[in-house]
Order: structure tokens, then C-alpha cells, then sequence
């Protein structure tokens, strides 16, 4: 005999998926310098008239074609309409308040559309008008359920001189590949000015930013010198994979980096614009707190009051600890509820 069904015990369909934004041609706000993009992300609930701020990227300075390494987790429900709204503002101060800033432009779909679609691109319009201001392009991936963590330190060799008043001031900017082949911004290391040598900090990231869980999943790490006006230059790039840096500093992880653009200019004279190696590889697992607890961790709960001088003489009104004969205390209310 059937088991019989009972109605809503059946699980929502729903997973968590990871949406990255890329802008391209966006508006120049700024009269001495290029605009400063940051996107800022709405959604609207199925059956809900309100839009709820989900979350904003980073500033991309002086940038008008902004790749955001910030990505959005949202969780998806397969049966739901739910409404996003993109919208792009130029940050001209560290106030948070929106109206502070000038709003550059905006998208509005749902998640079904970025989930389905390989890679969304849509034209960004004005508010009250019809007019483009750029185009954005999403692309969603649903989250694996890896808990690794991986630190990595990298340190740059004889690296190409770019500036012609000093040396190059290289950073690393690392990328993954999406299903149709093109890459999105997971990190970017910090800025070391006026070197060829440069030894960037240790930086920790989930496994899953870098690879999805796939450790043969391929990543590129472009090393650009900075300029000051978002216009960075290309040094030389590489690509690898954590199943090769898990390996540790070795000769397999001292990677070349090839200009395409110098290579083709060169030809079989070009060799590579330096050497990136990996000093440092480490990967760890992270517990969350349902592995505690399967783990057979205990929880114990203990509560406590501190009767200090400090809180002031109970006989007076002003004190937390003022013994009123109508009406206990707050501490003491508190008390009696155990």
C-alpha cells in the first residue's frame, strides 16, 4: 500500500546561487577624473510591493567598466517571481546614503532570467527616461556546499618596468572561468608602488570563490600595473588550477607571465614579462556549527549578574539595582524568569 501523501511536507525547491556583475560604457560623472562605480542590489518578493536592499559591491575607482570582485548570494525559489533591481551610482564620499551620490543608472529582472540565461546583458536606463547609460551583465552560479578555505601568498620576479618615472606598481587580480569560457573577478591583491620584485600579503578565500569546489577548474591571475587614472596596464598573465597549487612552492608553481600583445609584437624573440611564484599554499577545512553539534559538541547556557559598584547605590532611583518595594527591578524580573 502507497504511503499516503501529506500536503506541504514536501521541501521548497530552493538553492543558493552566487550573481556577479560586470558594467561596460558606463556614464563619466566626474568632471576631473573617471566616474566611481558601485552597484547596489534590490529585491522584491514574491506577492511584495517593497524593494528590500539585498547588498552593494565594492567602489571601482576611476573606472568605467568595472568587473565587481563583491558577488551577491541570494537563495533561489523555483516556484517564486522574485524581482531584482540593479542600480548603479557614482560614490563621490563615504556617506552610505544613496542620495549623496549620483545615480548613474538602473536594470530590473528576475532571478529565474540570470539563472537561466549563460550570461545576462542588459542596457542600464535612467530613471524617468528612456535613454541608455551603459550596459550590466550577470551571470549566476549555484554555491557547492564546499566548507574549504585556501591562504595563498604570491611574490613577483623581474617583473616588466611600465612607468617611465620609476618602476612598475603591480597588483594580482585573479580570475575563474564560467561555463561559456569567460572569466569573472574573484580577488584583487593590494598595490605595491614602485617595484619589480614585489611580495604581496597572504590572503584567505573560500574554495568555492575561487573554484566552485572544482579543483580542476581552471583560474587566471593577471598581474597589471596600477595607474592612478583606472587605466591600468597589463603585465603578463597565467593560468593554473588549485590542484596545482595545492602542491606548494615548487618549480611547477613559478609561472610565467605572457603579454599577448608584446608576444605578438616580438614573436619568437618574447620569453615573458617576469615571474610570479607562489610562496605559500594552505587549505584548510571550516566547521560550521551544525558540524559542531553533529560532532556531538555540547551547549550549555550560563547566565550571570554583575552586582558592581559601578551600576550605583540600590537605595537610589537611578541605580539598576534600586530596590523598589512596588516593583522588582529589571534584573530581578529578569531572575524570576528562570
Amino acid at each position: 500500500m502507497a504511503a499516503q501523501f501529506t500536503p506541504g511536507s514536501i521541501a521548497v525547491p530552493t538553492t543558493q546561487v552566487e550573481i556577479a556583475v560586470s558594467c561596460r560604457n558606463l556614464p563619466d560623472m566626474d568632471f576631473t577624473s573617471k566616474s566611481d562605480p558601485m552597484c547596489v542590489l534590490y529585491i522584491k518578493q514574491f506577492a511584495s510591493q517593497e524593494w528590500r536592499e539585498v547588498g552593494r559591491t565594492e567602489v571601482v575607482y576611476d573606472n568605467l567598466n568595472p568587473d565587481f570582485v563583491r558577488k551577491f548570494i541570494l537563495d533561489y525559489f523555483f516556484e517564486e517571481s522574485q524581482k531584482l533591481k540593479f542600480e548603479m551610482y557614482d560614490v563621490d564620499s563615504a556617506s552610505t546614503d544613496l542620495r549623496k551620490h549620483d545615480f548613474m543608472g538602473s536594470m530590473e529582472c528576475t532571478l529565474g532570467e540570470v539563472v537561466s540565461s549563460v550570461r545576462l546583458k542588459r542596457t542600464l536606463t535612467f530613471r524617468d527616461q528612456n535613454r541608455g547609460s551603459g550596459t550590466i551583465m550577470l551571470s549566476a552560479e549555484e554555491l557547492s556546499s564546499c566548507k574549504d578555505e585556501i591562504t595563498l601568498q604570491f611574490c613577483g620576479v623581474k617583473l616588466d618596468k611600465k612607468d617611465f618615472f620609476g618602476k612598475s606598481d603591480p597588483f594580482l587580480q585573479i580570475s575563474r572561468v564560467n561555463e561559456d569560457g569567460s572569466f569573472i573577478v574573484v580577488h584583487k591583491t593590494e598595490i605595491i608602488k614602485n617595484t619589480l620584485n614585489p611580495t604581496w600579503k597572504q590572503f584567505t578565500l573560500p574554495v568555492r570563490t575561487l573554484c566552485n569546489g572544482d579543483y580542476d577548474r581552471v583560474m587566471e591571475v593577471a598581474c597589471f600595473d596600477w595607474n592612478k587614472s583606472g587605466s591600468h596596464e597589463l603585465i603578463g598573465s597565467f593560468k593554473t588550477t588549485i590542484t596545482e597549487l595545492r602542491k606548494g612552492p615548487c618549480e611547477a608553481n613559478d609561472y610565467e607571465c605572457i603579454n599577448p600583445m608584446i608576444k605578438a609584437k616580438k614573436g619568437k624573440s618574447y620569453k615573458h614579462s617576469g615571474i610570479v611564484r607562489l610562496t605559500m599554499c594552505r587549505i584548510e577545512q571550516v566547521s560550521s556549527f551544525v558540524d559542531f553539534i553533529k560532532g556531538g559538541t555540547q551547549v550549555h547556557c550560563t547566565i550571570a549578574i554583575d552586582f558592581t559598584a559601578s551600576n550605583g547605590d540600590p537605595r537610589t532611583p537611578t541605580s539598576l539595582h534600586y530596590l523598589n518595594p512596588h516593583q522588582p527591578n529589571l534584573y530581578a524580573s529578569i531572575t524570576s524568569c528562570w
